[in-house]
C-alpha cells in the first residue's frame, strides 16, 4: 500500500517536471503606435481654414 502511493507520487512528480516539450513560439511584435487622429485633424482643420477664406475672397470679388 505505501509503496504504491509512493510510485504514483514520484511518477506524478516526474511527469510534471518534464514540461510540455517545444516552448511556444515567440510571440510577434507589437504593430507600431502610430496615432493617425491628431495629424488627420490638423488637416481638416487647415482645410476649413483655406476654404472659409477662399469663400470670403470670391464674395468680396
Amino acid at each position: 500500500m505505501y509503496l504504491a502511493s509512493i510510485v504514483f507520487s514520484l511518477t506524478t512528480t516526474i511527469a510534471m517536471a518534464q514540461g510540455l516539450g517545444n516552448p511556444p513560439p515567440p510571440m510577434p511584435p507589437p504593430p507600431p503606435g502610430l496615432p493617425i487622429d491628431t495629424p488627420v485633424l490638423i488637416v481638416l482643420a487647415l482645410g476649413l481654414i483655406y476654404g472659409v477664406i477662399k469663400t470670403i475672397q470670391i464674395k468680396r470679388a
